[in-house]
């Protein structure tokens, strides 16, 4: 919504009755990255741009937390800008995020010139300085990812492809790994921790392939599907006492499209359905209380409606309510 985020919160686990949406006062922000951690705050990071009397724009990205479900935000916060000089501060990115095991966020960007900068909490709750990364080329906004194990890792879209960088043992900054040999289509990558600290990104292919599964150690692997433009969203879960992934995506004719398959198993296939519920955004997905597979997307009547896993075998959806 222009200036302002949106929060539906549901009254009881599993309940399907949700509140009205509080309106969380967002104005000039924009780009907005959410992410929630092991102690379930969740952290809202998005980019603000404030017009200047000379023509040129202050832009600084801005931080804000949920501690508790249903419960306040906190007022939102500056992290500034990589760059002190404005014809660079306003090329700035969109943001990206991730959580550590620890619960520290990171925030990462692309920055002018194809560089990218990261920003992270302290153990002690502070902030380190602004830090640009060892990159070059960077032409879309970082998949960042933390695992279980410790390490942040991110994927990071240039002109021609794709590389890896992951984080040292010792907690130090990301540092080049592997490349990851597919070109996505910009704001398409979703990040999902596929077997203890190993963690596989699914982007869309710019070539035309459908969506691509890449992680390290093996070639990307294309799973089908027909995507649109949009992000992909990632979780893993049991069906049928098998460890599977689900994808979600919005199709290239407008409705949500899903995929499953075994957890790091694409190579066996990927199944896709088309729900045929239309949709003006990218899907997201999400596990309730009771562990069910929730699908929720903005209509093509502008409100949100969510579906959510009903019992039996597979992954089958009951209908689609509007919230």
């Amino acid at each position: 919504m222009n200036g302002a985020v949106l929060r539906w919160t549901e009254t009881a686990v599993g309940s399907r009755r949700w509140t009205d949406p509080d309106v969380i006062a967002a104005k000039g922000i924009t780009h907005l990255a959410v992410a929630q951690g092991r102690n379930r705050y969740a952290h809202l990071v998005g980019r603000r741009t404030r017009p200047r009397a000379d023509g040129w724009a202050t832009v600084d990205f801005m931080y804000a937390t949920q501690y508790q479900t249903g419960r306040p935000v906190t007022e939102w916060r500056s992290l500034g800008n990589p760059f002190k000089e404005i014809e660079k501060a306003v090329q700035a990115g969109d943001p990206a995020i991730t959580v550590t095991s620890e619960g520290i966020l990171y925030v990462c960007a692309p920055t002018a010139a194809g560089s990218m900068a990261l920003r992270r909490e302290t153990k002690k709750g502070g902030w380190e300085a602004w830090a640009e990364l060892p990159v070059a080329g960077v032409t879309d906004a970082p998949v960042p990812a933390a695992t279980s194990a410790g390490p942040v890792e991110i994927l990071v879209p240039t002109r021609t492809g794709a590389f890896h960088l992951r984080q040292p043992d010792n907690g130090g900054l990301p540092v080049r790994g592997y490349d990851a040999g597919v070109v996505p289509v910009p704001g398409s990558g979703a990040a999902l921790e596929t077997a203890q600290g190993r963690i596989t990104y699914y982007v869309t292919d710019a070539r035309g392939t459908g969506v691509v599964a890449c992680r390290a150690g093996g070639w990307p692997v294309p799973l089908g599907g027909n995507p649109a433009d949009g992000r992909i969203a990632a979780l893993r879960t049991t069906l049928d006492g098998i460890d599977c992934t689900v994808l979600a995506l919005r199709g290239a004719g407008g409705s949500v499209n899903l995929g499953i398959c075994a957890t790091e198993g694409e190579q066996s296939g990927v199944w896709w359905t088309d729900t045929a519920r239309r949709c003006a955004g990218d899907p997201a997905l999400a596990l309730d209380g009771y562990g069910r597979v929730v699908v929720a997307a903005i209509g093509a009547d502008g409100r949100l409606a969510v579906a959510r896993q009903e019992d039996g075998q597979g992954l089958t959806l009951g209908d689609w309510s509007r919230v």
